[in-house]
């Protein structure tokens, strides 16, 4: 037996004791139809996240001990089109409570993940303020689906239809599926393969929002995939992590970095128009250099990521520094050789990242050390203004590197298209040395959202 066939065999006995506990006479007229359209939630941005609070999984266990439905539904509001709440109890470790909790802490439409069967579980999940339901064409024969979106469709409840064959993907365009979602994990084996995507929403009709699921965890692949869905829904890659802030910007924004930051204000401006990192320059001969205690006050001001940049300085101020910031990594931007890396490596917190700044005026000579997460690729040793000729990046640093050097709102794009795992922007979002301008900030991210993402739509 495959686990969706075990999945849905324990669900029908789930089902003859919740009625047997809670009848649908006790709570039928209870019932409102949904205020919050799913549909159109859908249609407001290319692309679109529906974004998931879940427990546990089979494939996984425990993902999150610490859960707490309202808090993730609170850091997914910002980003989410619509949030996905767990309802399955024995695999799931979810609950029909969470849908009611959600719901009262945002104003998104609430989908409820559950294994749906019977129509008792939609009149249970709109009464839980579910405003959406999945309904799996893997479990559902033609009839069965009909019956069970008409109910959703009277409650003004939409529906997340879900294939995961060409099969199933021809059922879809038969039955006349607002929202398919291609679930990238083969559920008899529970492999993933995010092609499926890619394979399955071929000859999708337009009018049809197509939602890649499952093994979705980077920014690249959401913008690979974009070319073929109009949205992801992404949990367990969220969930597993201890940041989820963090990782939902990572995911949806990418990880890119404002440098120089020396104003308060100009933290908040980074974090706000969508930054995942803030550079703090502690490199003596700068004219962005600040003070530790600068530092301090700096780093209270927005929830980035803080990298340090040092120049020729001791591996004791650097550990020093690192630790009282408590900084997500430490950039070298000096003679510092490997070495000097590799002892740092020893001294430094094993959670702080360290990053090499590449001066590619010399890209011939590149050595890649092992101890070095990732890579700054500049111009000269940086704070030049000036861009480098892109065509000598390497293909094989492209994906641990950080394209810097002369980035503005006119060559945002390009550098984008070069492949590299993030954009650093210093100088071209300045008014002066050290002083940040929003409104060149605000120009430079705009760009980097509204066209990240190809439509071929």
């Amino acid at each position: 037996m495959t686990v969706l066939n075990a999945i849905v065999k324990d669900k029908a006995e789930y089902l003859v004791a919740r009625k047997a506990q809670q009848p649908l006479s006790t709570f039928i007229d209870k019932i409102a139809p949904s205020t919050r359209s799913f549909y159109q939630a859908l249609t407001r941005s290319h692309p679109v996240f529906i974004l998931e609070c879940k427990k546990a999984s089979p494939s996984k266990g425990i993902i999150r001990s610490d859960f707490d439905p309202v808090a993730i539904a609170k850091i997914y509001q910002p980003y989410a089109a619509a949030i996905s709440v767990l309802t399955d109890e024995k695999y799931f470790q979810g609950s029909f409570d969470y849908l009611r909790q959600v719901s009262d802490a945002v104003h998104q439409p609430v989908l409820c993940k559950d294994f749906i069967i019977d129509e008792y579980q939609i009149y249970l999940a709109r009464f839980y303020q579910a405003d959406a339901i999945l309904l799996m064409l893997s479990v559902l024969n033609d009839e069965q689906y009909r019956a069970l979106s008409a109910v959703a469709h009277q409650l003004n409840m939409g529906v997340l239809t879900e294939v995961s064959t060409e099969e199933e993907r021809q059922r879809a365009i038969e039955l006349k599926a607002k929202v398919i979602g291609i679930n990238n994990r083969n559920l008899r084996d529970l492999s993933i393969d995010l092609s499926r995507t890619e394979q399955l929403s071929q000859g999708l009709p337009q009018e049809a929002i197509v939602i890649s699921e499952s093994g979705i965890h980077t920014h690249q692949q959401v913008k690979t995939l974009s070319q073929y869905a109009n949205g992801f829904l992404v949990g367990s890659a969220l969930m597993s992590q201890e940041n989820i802030a963090q990782a939902v910007r990572a995911l949806i924004l990418g990880k890119h970095k404002v440098c120089g930051l020396t104003r308060t204000q100009d933290v908040k401006a980074a974090y706000q128009v969508g930054a995942y990192y803030g550079g703090l320059i502690f490199a003596e001969k700068s004219p962005r250099r600040v003070t530790l205690s600068q530092a301090q006050l700096l780093i209270t001001q927005a929830p980035l990521a803080f990298v340090g940049v040092f120049q020729n300085q001791s591996i004791e101020l650097i550990c020093d520094y690192a630790k009282q910031l408590n900084l997500s990594a430490v950039q070298l931007h000096g003679a510092e050789d490997a070495q000097f890396i590799a002892q740092l490596r020893e001294k430094i917190a094993p959670q702080c990242e360290i990053w090499q700044a590449l001066n590619m005026a010399y890209h011939h000579d590149i050595q890649h050390i092992a101890q070095v997460n990732k890579y700054v690729l500049d111009n000269g040793t940086g704070g030049t203004g000036r861009t480098f000729d892109w065509q000598t990046i390497p293909p094989t640093l492209r994906h641990k590197a950080l394209l810097a050097g002369g980035l503005n709102s006119d060559n945002c794009l390009d550098a984008l298209n070069t492949g590299c795992l993030g954009l650093d922007f210093n100088s071209g979002v300045e008014s002066s040395a050290g002083i940040k301008d929003p409104q060149r900030l605000s120009q430079v991210f705009t760009q980097l959202q509204q066209s990240k993402f190809s439509q071929n739509f």
